[in-house]
C-alpha cells in the first residue's frame, strides 16, 4: 500500500490512537507497524480475532498486559551458558505472571467464546509456575535477595548481623566512655567500615585508624581498634555474601535454561494478544463493528462516521459503490461534506484492511483493494515550483500509470485549479479512462459537465451532500443517486447580495446550463417532498401496527368475557336442573310409597326412569366439559426447558414444566400441589410463569375459589427458597418458622434444603435435629460439609 495515500488519508492518527490502548512496549511495536494488508484470509483471520477479543471484553472485562517485558536479550545470555542478573529474573518472572494471569483468563465456560479464534493463542501459553515460584521466592525486589534463597545465604547474613551487634556494642562502651574527645555521639560509616567522629586534638586518646576527617579538619573519623577485627570480619563475610548471591542467581539461571523455548513462546503470544486487545479496545471507544469483506470490488458502508471527527458532531453516512456501479461522481457545495465522504471511504477501506472494525452500522461490507490512491488536499509545492494543478496532475498521472481492476481512486475537486472547460474536459477523459479499467473510484467536483457524464453513462452514478437552503446549512448527508447544486445564487442571496446583480448573473449563464440548474432544482423538490411522504408513511405504518395491536387484545378479552359468561350461565342451568332433579326424584318416591298398594307402581316407576333419563340428556349436554383447544403454536420439544411456564390446554390450568418430554411426548408438569402427567401436544408456553389452583365447588353448585390460606400455600409453593435462615433466633421462634417452611418445601416438591443455624452454643442446631426427628416426611439430614456451610448448616432431604 503506497505510503502517499497512507499520509493523506490520515491512517497514521489512527496508529497513534491504536497505541495508546496496547500496555506492552512490544505489543505498542507491533501496532506501530500495522499496515493494511491485500491477503483475503489474513484480514478475515484479523477482524474475527478483533471480534473475539471484543466479545471476551465485554463477557469477562479487560486485561493488562503491562508485565510482558522483552526477554530475548536474556534468552541469548543463557543459550551460551551465562548467568542472568536479578533484574533480568524478574522481568522474566513478571512475564511468567502474566501468562499465568492470562491463562486463567483464557478459560471459560460460556459456550460462545468455545472455539473463537483466540482460544489456541491462550492454550499455548506455559506459566511455568513452579520455576516463577521460586524466582519470586528468591528474589524480593531489584536490589533485595530474600535471606531464604539458599542455606549459605541464609547462615552468612546471621553471622553478619552477629558482628553488627558486636560492632555497635563495642562502639556504644566506646561513645560512653570517651563522650569529651568526640565530636557528636554518633557512629558513623566510612568505606564501608564504622567509625567514631573524634576532635583532632584528641586523637591520641582514641586510638584507631583515622579513615577521613571534616572538611575544616577539626574531626577525624577513627575505626577504633577494638573494632578493626570485627569491621575484618564483617566485610569477609560482605564478599561471601556477595558469592551466595551469585550462586542463586546461577541455580535460578539454570532452572530456566531447558524451558528457553517455552519463554520465548510465552513473549511471542503475549505481545500478540497485547496488540489485538488494543485492537478491541479502539473498536470499543469507535463502538465500531467488523465489516463484511469480498473480493468482487463491493462496498457498501452503512451510517460510517469519520473516526477522528467529534462522534457528538459527525453526521453518518451511507455509500455503495461497486455493485451497480463503479465510478461515483460527488458534487454539491462547499463545506458540504464531500471531502469527509471521499476520506470516510478510503480509511474505513485502510484500516478494515488492517484487521481493525469501522465506525458504522453492522452489517457494512468492504472490498479488498490491492492498491488504494488518494489525491485530495492543496498539493501546490513552492519549493518544486508547482501550481496546484500542475502538482496534482503529477500526482494524477502517477496513479494513472499504476491503477488497475483492483485498486480504489479517490479524487477531490478533479480538474480544479485550471480553465473550467478545459479541466472539465480534462477531468471527464480520465475518469472515462479509469471507468473503462473497471477502477471502483469516487470524485468530488463542482463542474456540471462532469454531473451529466454520470447520468448519461452506464456504470456511473451522481451523488450529492444534502444542502438546506433554507438555513444556508449542509446537513453532510451523503444522497446517492441525485446530482447536487451549487447553490451559489440562492447562498448569494441570502447572505444580501441585491436580487438584479442575481438576475444579471442568470443572464450570463448559457441556456443549457440554465436548463441543467432547473432540471436539478426540480429533481431536489421531488427528492424533498419524496422524503417526506416516506417518513409520513412509516408514521402511519407504525400507528396501523398499533391499533391492530390494540384491536387484538380487545378481541381477546371480549373473547374471555363471553367465555366467562358461557360458563356461568352453564354452571347456573346446571345447578337448577339438578335442583329440579332432586325434587321430582323425592316426588317420585313419595307417589311410588303411597301407590304400592294400588297396583300401579311398576307404571310410575318406568314413568320415572324416562324423565330421569330425559333430565340426564339435558344435564349431559349443560354440563361443563373440558374442550381441549389446539395450541396455537406447536412447542419444540428440543427448546423445553425445566420450569419454562406452560398452560395445560385440557385443564386449563397453568404450571411449570418439572420434566423433559419423553420419546412420546409425555412429561410432567406441576400446578400448584397438583403434579400431572400430559402429552407436549396438550400444552402451550406462557410469557410468564403463573399457576391456576383447582377449582373449589360448594354444595350448591356455584364456583368458588380457594381460601386464602390454600392460595397462600400455592403462591409459597411456587417462590419457596433452598434455604432458610435461622440465625439470631431463639429456639421457641425457631422451631415454628422451621415447621412452616419444611412444609412449604415439601409441597413445593423441593428434593431437598438447606437449613442455616450457624454453630453458636450448638443449642439451636440440636432444637433443629430434634424436630426433624420428629417429622415423617424426612427422609434423612446431615451437617453441610467444606463449600456447603460446615457445621453451620443441616442438609434436609425428603422423602
Amino acid at each position: 500500500m503506497n505510503q502517499k495515500a497512507l499520509r493523506t488519508l490520515e491512517y497514521d492518527k489512527i496508529i497513534a490512537q491504536l497505541v495508546e490502548y496496547a500496555s506492552c512496549e512490544s505489543g505498542k511495536e507491533l501496532c506501530r507497524k500495522l499496515v493494511p494488508s491485500i491477503d483475503y484470509d489474513e484480514i478475515v483471520t484479523a477482524q474475527r480475532e478483533t471480534t473475539d477479543a471484543v466479545t471476551r471484553v465485554r463477557q469477562k472485562g479487560g486485561i493488562s498486559f503491562g508485565g510482558v517485558k522483552d526477554i530475548r536479550a536474556s534468552l541469548k545470555r543463557l543459550e551460551v551458558g551465562s548467568s542472568l542478573g536479578i533484574v533480568e529474573l524478574l522481568s522474566v518472572s513478571a512475564l511468567l505472571t502474566t501468562a499465568a494471569r492470562a491463562k486463567s483468563y483464557g478459560r471459560h465456560e460460556d459456550d460462545q467464546l468455545s472455539g473463537d479464534s483466540l482460544e489456541q493463542l491462550f492454550s499455548v501459553l506455559e506459566p511455568l509456575t513452579p520455576v516463577n515460584t521460586e524466582i519470586k521466592r528468591c528474589i524480593l525486589s531489584e536490589e533485595e535477595v530474600s535471606d531464604d534463597a539458599s542455606p549459605g545465604l541464609h547462615h552468612v547474613r546471621r553471622s553478619m548481623k552477629n558482628i553488627h551487634d558486636k560492632i555497635h556494642t563495642q562502639l556504644n562502651s566506646i561513645l560512653n566512655s570517651n563522650r569529651t574527645y568526640l565530636q557528636d555521639a554518633v557512629i558513623t560509616m566510612r568505606d564501608g567500615r564504622y567509625c567514631l567522629p573524634v576532635k583532632s586534638e584528641h586523637k591520641s586518646n582514641v586510638p584507631g585508624m583515622v579513615h577521613d576527617q571534616s572538611a575544616t579538619g577539626s574531626t577525624l573519623f577513627i575505626e577504633p581498634m577494638a573494632i578493626l577485627k570485627l569491621n575484618n570480619d564483617l566485610r569477609a563475610l560482605e564478599i561471601q555474601e556477595q558469592k551466595e548471591i551469585e550462586m542463586v542467581l546461577a541455580d535460578l539461571s539454570n532452572q530456566l535454561v531447558p524451558y528457553q523455548d517455552e519463554l520465548l513462546v510465552d513473549f511471542q503470544v503475549l505481545t500478540k494478544l497485547d496488540f489485538i486487545f488494543a485492537k478491541a479496545a479502539l473498536s470499543r471507544h469507535y463502538q465500531a463493528s467488523e465489516p463484511r469483506f469480498n473480493k468482487k470490488g463491493v462496498i457498501h458502508i452503512k451510517d460510517g462516521r469519520h473516526p477522528l471527527l467529534d462522534p457528538s458532531r459527525v453526521v453518518p453516512i451511507t455509500v455503495h459503490l461497486g455493485r451497480d456501479f463503479d465510478l461515483l461522481v460527488v458534487t454539491g457545495p462547499n463545506t458540504g461534506g464531500k471531502t469527509v465522504s471521499l476520506k470516510t471511504v478510503g480509511l474505513f477501506t485502510l484500516i478494515g484492511q488492517a484487521g481493525l472494525h469501522i465506525p458504522a452500522f453492522d452489517g457494512s461490507e468492504l472490498s479488498v483493494f490491492d492498491e488504494v490512491f488518494a489525491d485530495i488536499g492543496d498539493e501546490q509545492s513552492i519549493e518544486q515550483s508547482l501550481s496546484t494543478f500542475s502538482a496534482h496532475m503529477t500526482n494524477i498521472v502517477q496513479i494513472l500509470g499504476q491503477a488497475d481492476s483492483r485498486s480504489l481512486c479517490l479524487f477531490d475537486e478533479l480538474g480544479a485549479g485550471t480553465d473550467p472547460t478545459e479541466g472539465a474536459a480534462l477531468a471527464i477523459a480520465i475518469l472515462s479512462f479509469l471507468h473503462n479499467m473497471k477502477c471502483r473510484t469516487m470524485a468530488t467536483t463542482h463542474y456540471s459537465e462532469l454531473k451529466v457524464f454520470a447520468l448519461t453513462t452506464p456504470g456511473v452514478e451522481n451523488a450529492c451532500c444534502e444542502f438546506n437552503v433554507e438555513t444556508l446549512q449542509p446537513t453532510y448527508r451523503l444522497l446517492i443517486g441525485v446530482p447536487g447544486k451549487s447553490n451559489a445564487f440562492a447562498i448569494s442571496s441570502k447572505l444580501g447580495l441585491p436580487d438584479y446583480i442575481i438576475e444579471d448573473a442568470k443572464t450570463h449563464l448559457e441556456a443549457k446550463d440554465e436548463t441543467f440548474e432547473d432540471l436539478l432544482t426540480h429533481l431536489e423538490q421531488n427528492r424533498v417532498t419524496i422524503e417526506k411522504e416516506r417518513i409520513q408513511i412509516e408514521s402511519y405504518k407504525m400507528e396501523v401496527e398499533q391499533l391492530k395491536a390494540r384491536l387484538t387484545q380487545k378481541e381477546e378479552r371480549l373473547d374471555e368475557r363471553r367465555d366467562k359468561m358461557i360458563h356461568d350461565a352453564r354452571e347456573e342451568a346446571q345447578r337448577i336442573l339438578r335442583d329440579a332433579k332432586d325434587t321430582a326424584d323425592q316426588t317420585i318416591r313419595q307417589i311410588n310409597k303411597l301407590a304400592s298398594e294400588s297396583g300401579v307402581g311398576k307404571e310410575l316407576e318406568a314413568e320415572r326412569a324416562r324423565i330421569r333419563g330425559k333430565l340426564k340428556e339435558v344435564d349431559s349436554s349443560l354440563s361443563l366439559k373440558n374442550q381441549a383447544k389446539e395450541p396455537q403454536k406447536s412447542i419444540d420439544p428440543k427448546k423445553l426447558k425445566l420450569g419454562d411456564g406452560v398452560r395445560v390446554l385440557s385443564m386449563n390450568l397453568n404450571g411449570t414444566v418439572s420434566s423433559l418430554p419423553g420419546p412420546k411426548g409425555d412429561l410432567y408438569v406441576q400446578m400448584g400441589i397438583l403434579r400431572s402427567l400430559v402429552n407436549i401436544s396438550d400444552l402451550e408456553l406462557l410469557n410468564e410463569q403463573s399457576v391456576s389452583g383447582p377449582t373449589l365447588g360448594s354444595g350448591n353448585g356455584r364456583k368458588k375459589t380457594g381460601s386464602g390460606s390454600s392460595s397462600t400455600r400455592m403462591s409459597k409453593s411456587l417462590s419457596i427458597s433452598p434455604e432458610v435462615n435461622l440465625i439470631g433466633m431463639t429456639t421457641d421462634e425457631a422451631i415454628p418458622e422451621l415447621d412452616k417452611y419444611l412444609d412449604d418445601a415439601y409441597l413445593a416438591h423441593l428434593p431437598q434444603v438447606r437449613v442455616v443455624h450457624g454453630r453458636g452454643t450448638g443449642a439451636l442446631k440440636n432444637a433443629v435435629h430434634k424436630h426433624l426427628k420428629k417429622l415423617k416426611y424426612v427422609k434423612d439430614f446431615r451437617l453441610g460439609v467444606f463449600g456447603e456451610g460446615d457445621s453451620g448448616v443441616t442438609i434436609v432431604t425428603f422423602k
